[in-house]
């Protein structure tokens, strides 16, 4: 087969995002205008695409981030299992490691490789693994979709492309992210590689 082309975006920037406020999987907020900006922004750079499908969680904010490519009448799945992580009864609340003696406990738990904690009521990192396998197989089971636009959330894309290049999940944390940016995956029939990491360069002049 050809090589298949992942383009692996995190969605655009909400209100929530810019207050340090968690969303996980059970907020659904709308991009803010900084959050629409950066969504118009990679449309421009990259409609020319020949895109087979795009795909994204079942969140809004993630179909507000490829509404230009869905404009254009391309193929489009939502997947339960590229949602964000689940924080249970803390999603809506403002925590930082640096404030809050639990979350950062967790955190810490996931860097040592205990990746079945979670936050009460949450998800842990092995249980969104899980959720995430259906989606990574229907990926190399679509040879016909040579170039797909993934739309995902930040901790749930840290999960998957560790899934993806067959590194622990205790390495989430290697995978950086800011709204809107671009993760490039080459899927050859046999493996996944990662071609071009963090890309913002379409966010030049963009709010962060």
């Amino acid at each position: 087969m050809s090589v298949k082309k992942i383009y692996l975006i995190r969605h655009g920037q909400t209100d929530f995002n810019v207050a340090g406020i968690v969303q996980g999987s059970g907020v659904d907020s709308d991009l803010n205008a900084a959050g629409r900006q950066q969504a118009a922004r990679f449309f421009a750079a990259y409609q020319h695409l020949p895109f087979d499908k795009v795909y994204t969680s079942t969140l809004k904010r993630t179909h507000q981030s490829v509404q230009g490519f869905l404009d254009l009448g391309l193929p489009h799945e939502q997947h339960s299992g590229l949602n964000e992580i689940s924080w249970g009864v803390r999603e809506g609340m403002r925590i930082t490691p640096e404030e809050d003696e639990e979350y950062n406990g967790v955190l810490q738990q996931w860097r040592r490789g205990e990746s079945h904690a979670r936050l009460l009521g949450g998800e842990s990192p092995d249980e969104v693994a899980a959720r995430q396998r259906p989606f990574i197989e229907l990926l190399r089971n679509r040879p016909e979709e040579e170039t797909v636009l993934v739309c995902m959330h930040g901790r749930a894309m840290r999960v998957l492309l560790c899934q993806l290049l067959n590194y622990p999940l205790s390495a989430m944390d290697s995978f950086e992210h800011r709204n809107l940016c671009l993760y490039k995956v080459h899927y050859t029939g046999s493996m996944f590689s990662v071609n071009s990491f963090l890309d913002v360069a379409h966010l030049q002049d963009c709010p962060s």
